[in-house]
């Protein structure tokens, strides 16, 4: 309140939402560019390049004032974003002229609709197409010998829990290279558990630690997915719990808004996968070289044709299996593909003209999905029964499909067609990323958006077949539409 004093109301309100997000650089939302004042204009110029100007005084001092443009934000939000901040978008949330209404001085209504953090990023122009986005959290259990984890991607809704011993913490940490990992500020900051994760990188969020808490953690894990108990997913330890809990609480902080496209949480077993450590995984370049730079067993080995696929193998790759019954099972898989070649490259044709449908899945549950992302998933359900098809015709009697493979076409035959199929035929294959530009539902759909596109764009015409049909109904051949700045259009006989 000290601050706002002698503000502008503007100005004001902008000091009072940035005392709610002061550990993010706030975009400010004024008209068609997004605005940062003071300190934060100071880092977004030096981090993006962009010119620092002034906005008027306060308290006797200029102003620090830098933007970018609404519709360019992703890009300098991935800069932000990569050189280790935090952003909260701060839209605006009433119209101008209702604003106006309340008196000339009054200012538009504005809030945080988002944090945007490393760990929560969804847009496909602030992802890696071909790794995962982890966000994971960890909770030592007190006076324990073993670490609960939980990690998700926001872009796709993959969740999944475990538990490891202290020992095994930092090669988990290493397989999973999450993108930002929560931790209860109780943690020694000179603890071993701490310098782990300095050492693997990325970004790193102290919360409070009653995010933590496991007093209501259950709950909150079970409310996620409106059930009972969270028993509905497995037999979880408390300290999975917690961090799953922490997890959700974070996203629903930082998004605004429940997450729903979020997947039941999956458990997995910590001697179930190959314990590496950080510095064998680093020699061994399994899908992140040592340099940075160069080649990896990942590009050695990548014959995928989808970017989820990719990702999947990465996923292999970085966690070799320790039970050999799964290992078998992925063998069996493998081998019936080899043995049918032409089945083989009519599932990858129908593979390679699929989309990342699990990001434009998740950008729909998140509210920022686009009509492509909608042609995306339509196509995708297309394509799904295509696959379908060719696994039945393949696994005829004489050729039993293996379980892997058998699991899969059960699942593609439990598919929405009906919602595929209109998906496709009403989205224009040719629509835009952003809806407010229009050109979204293919012609023949509605009658009258028709109409509508009729009258923008061939105006002419229609006004020509109108003057005809009237003249016709009227009798009178002298008749004519004409138009003019008074009147507008008008009828003349």
């Amino acid at each position: 309140m000290r601050e706002a004093e002698g503000a502008t109301p503007v100005i004001a309100q902008y000091l009072e939402i940035k005392s709610a997000n002061a550990d993010s650089l706030l975009f400010f939302r004024m008209g068609d560019f997004y605005e940062l004042f003071f300190e934060d204009a100071s880092i977004a110029s030096q981090v993006l390049g962009i010119a620092l100007t002034r906005r008027g005084k306060h308290q006797g001092h200029d102003i620090a004032m830098a933007g970018v443009p609404v519709h360019s934000a992703q890009d300098y939000l991935h800069r932000l974003i990569k050189a280790g901040h935090k952003v909260a978008v701060c839209e605006q949330i009433e119209d101008p002229a209702e604003a106006r209404k309340r008196g000339s001085k009054a200012v538009v209504r504005r809030d945080v609709v988002r944090l945007v953090t490393p760990g929560t990023l969804s847009e496909d122009a602030l992802l890696a197409a071909h790794s995962s986005n982890w966000l994971l959290a960890l909770v030592p259990e007190a006076g324990g010998q073993t670490t609960g984890l939980a990690w998700f991607d926001l872009s796709t809704g993959a969740f999944r829990l475990c538990e490891v011993a202290n020992g095994a913490l930092e090669a988990q940490l290493a397989r999973l290279r999450p993108a930002e990992t929560l931790f209860p500020d109780s943690l020694d900051p000179e603890g071993p558990i701490m310098e782990a994760l300095q050492r693997l990188g990325g970004a790193l969020s102290r919360q409070p630690g009653a995010l933590f808490a496991g007093g209501q953690a259950e709950q909150r894990l079970a409310g996620a997915f409106n059930v009972q108990s969270a028993d509905s997913f497995g037999d979880f330890s408390r300290a999975e719990v917690r961090a799953a809990a922490a997890l959700i609480g974070y996203v629903e902080r930082t998004q605004i808004q429940a997450f729903q496209a979020l997947q039941p949480p999956v458990r997995e077993r910590a001697d179930g996968t190959m314990a590496i450590d950080a510095a064998t995984r680093a020699s061994l370049d399994l899908v992140r070289a040592r340099s940075g730079e160069g080649p990896t067993l990942l590009d050695a080995v990548n014959n995928c044709v989808s970017a989820p696929g990719t990702r999947l193998l990465a996923e292999y790759l970085a966690a070799p299996l320790t039970d050999r019954a799964a290992i078998e099972a992925r063998h069996d898989a493998l081998d019936w593909f080899i043995e049918q070649p032409a089945a083989r490259r009519s599932v990858r044709e129908a593979l390679g003209q699929v989309s990342d449908i699990a990001r434009a899945l998740s950008r729909v549950a998140l509210g920022r999905a686009g009509p492509r992302d909608l042609l995306a998933l339509g196509a995708g359900l297309e394509q799904a029964g295509t696959v379908e098809t060719l696994l039945a015709d393949a696994g005829l009697p004489d050729k039993t499909l293996p379980d892997l493979l058998a699991g899969a076409a059960r699942t593609l035959t439990d598919r929405p067609v009906a919602l595929g199929k209109r998906l496709v035929n009403e989205i224009a294959p040719d629509a835009p990323v952003l809806a407010r530009d229009g050109g979204l539902i293919q012609a023949g759909v509605d009658g009258d958006l028709d109409g509508a596109r009729a009258l923008r764009d061939d105006a002419r015409k229609v006004i020509a077949g109108l003057q005809s049909r009237y003249g016709q109904e009227s009798g009178i051949k002298a008749l004519k539409i004409r138009h003019n700045n008074v009147l507008g259009y008008f009828i003349e006989v």
